[in-house]
């Protein structure tokens, strides 16, 4: 019975062994996905948001909602490496449960991201609607300065096109007929032509012509499709993590319930 025994518990040790090696090799690779996501969380914060304000269906909290699950898988990462070091099988299972709390968090924010690429055509027309509504020609406020450093750095003019400043409070108020900002020209303020721009001695070589909408939209698609589809890999990733938890966690028991028989 006693020589039962010792094998048992032999055969566990080398099980336990393999367990926390890969826990530890999980562990790590979950740690690197918490650098990425608050990298990509802080990233959205300092650059994308310029875009993304721009729509009307822009949530301000979305980088911080990034920016919080990343530091929290970096801060359940390292506690996940002391928990397998140590192998203390109620840390584990706890572990084991923060891993499915975040699995829950990741899918909703992947399944929220893709679902929210569908509504950002129509957000980003409305917004930029609006946007051209209030542009302010002394390049005063938010929404102005944003839509500057928008058409200036994605080298777009109006939503569809140019012609769509002609209506706005910028080209009436202003008595500028015809007219687009400052920020539409190719070259400096000084030498840009950007006033009076229909007519028979018109010309729109200074300014650029093409609209902001589809590039914006082409953008955002092109950077949050890839964030959501990342989002919602990891967030299985973290089922794997969960399950080797809980097996680690039940073996470290088996074998010290064993030892103690």
């Amino acid at each position: 019975m006693t020589k039962g025994r010792v094998d048992s518990a032999l055969s566990t040790a080398p099980v336990v062994t393999c367990m926390k090696t890969l826990m530890m090799v999980f562990n790590f690779i979950f740690w690197v996905t918490g650098i990425v996501i608050l990298a990509i969380g802080i990233w959205t914060k300092v650059d994308l948001y310029k875009y993304l304000e721009l729509s009307s269906i822009y949530q301000p909290e979305a980088p911080y909602v990034l920016i919080g699950v990343g530091a929290v898988i970096v801060l359940i990462g390292s506690l996940g490496c002391c928990c397998t070091i140590k192998g203390h099988s109620l840390l584990l299972y706890m572990f084991c449960g923060f891993l499915f709390v975040v699995f829950v968090v990741e899918l909703s924010a992947g399944i929220a991201l893709l679902v929210y690429r569908g509504k950002l055509e129509k957000g980003f027309k409305d917004g930029l609607s609006e946007a051209i509504k209030r542009y302010d020609v002394k390049g005063e406020g938010e929404i102005t300065r944003a839509l500057d450093e928008l058409q200036a750095k994605l080298v777009c003019c109006g939503i569809q096109n140019y012609t769509d400043w002609f209506n706005s409070p910028y080209s009436i108020k202003e008595q500028q007929p015809f007219s687009v900002p400052e920020s539409c020209c190719k070259v400096k303020a000084t030498e840009c032509h950007h006033i009076g721009l229909k007519g028979p001695n018109a010309t729109t070589n200074d300014i650029h012509t093409q609209g902001c909408h589809k590039l914006v939209v082409d953008f955002i698609n092109g950077n949050m499709g890839p964030i959501g589809g990342v989002a919602l890999g990891i967030s299985f990733f973290q089922v794997l993590g969960a399950i080797l938890a809980f097996c680690l966690a039940k073996s470290i028991s088996r074998a010290k319930y064993e030892q103690v028989a």
